[in-house]
């Protein structure tokens, strides 16, 4: 038995070992494999520069594959689970990169006013717009005063102001941003009483946060009983199942019971998608 159990964890390590091995012959020329990693770090990258975080995608993917690597090792007593540690181990950067920028986005969106109302302000000190910029970055809160400050490093090396704020909308890509710096640059190119129009657009953007946080309040209650009734129904059925394991064999045996099973699960998924159409408010 315990040669036997010797030889299972030697095949493992050898196992490692072959892709390990396998990966750096791949890696060491120019081949597709090699094309397709240099995208992967390049698209790492770009994500943590969107995030002003030093770039070290060649790390991020160098980790995940020695992670991948040692699961396989692992997966010698771990069977089944090596899969989802893989799996895991492959998604973890993007699914944190993804939530990262969510919040970056939702930052940026709960600072608009403060960058309409401080060049409003900058504006009536300052004629330039690009002057009035390089003034209130200095007061702006984060991340908002990081985008603002990219913006104005891409003017030093010859860019326009237009070009710099098409530029941090196209990076950001938010609706509420895109309104305010449409407002900003027919203002630059039109004329008039820029400072009282930023103005302007800045009340309209702070009572838009304000009624968003109002539906949010409002709506707590219906996300929570979404919650619930998509997470309860596994509950219920993981509770019978530790009580009577043979509790659901009819429905998995039977004819009858396949076809009360899915439309159990048609109906739960409707009211699923109904919960969540009702307690969506749009503003």
């Amino acid at each position: 038995m315990s040669s036997l159990v010797a030889l299972k964890y030697a095949g493992g390590a050898l196992v490692a070992l072959g892709l390990g091995l396998s990966l750096r012959a791949a890696l060491s020329g120019e081949t597709p494999l090699t094309r397709g990693y240099r995208r992967y770090t390049a698209q790492l990258d770009r994500s943590l520069h969107l995030l002003f975080l030093e770039r070290r995608g060649n790390t991020i993917a160098v980790t995940q594959l020695v992670l991948v690597l040692f699961f396989a090792v692992a997966g010698v007593w771990l069977d089944g689970l090596y899969f989802a540690c893989s799996v895991l181990s492959l998604v973890a950067p993007h699914l944190w990169l993804a939530r990262q920028r969510r919040k970056h986005v939702q930052r940026l969106e709960a600072q608009i006013d403060a960058l309409m109302i401080g060049l409003a302000n900058a504006l009536k000190t300052v004629p330039s717009p690009a002057a009035a910029l390089a003034q209130v970055v200095v007061v702006l809160p984060q991340p908002m005063n990081l985008e603002i400050d990219r913006v104005l490093r891409e003017m030093r090396v010859g860019g326009t102001l237009e070009q710099g704020l098409l530029n941090l909308s196209a990076r950001v890509k938010s609706p509420d941003l895109d309104a305010a710096l449409s407002a900003l640059q027919i203002g630059l190119q039109v004329g008039g009483n820029l400072p009282q129009v930023l103005e302007s657009t800045g009340a309209t953007v702070r009572e838009m946060n304000r009624l968003e946080g109002v539906v949010r309040t409002k709506t707590s209650e219906g996300r929570a009983q979404l919650w619930v009734l998509g997470v309860f129904p596994f509950a219920i059925c993981l509770a019978l199942k530790t009580v009577d394991p043979a509790y659901f064999v009819p429905l998995q045996t039977t004819t009858v019971g396949t076809l009360v099973t899915t439309l159990a699960v048609l109906l739960w998924l409707a009211a699923l998608a109904t919960a969540r159409k009702i307690i969506k408010v749009e503003i």
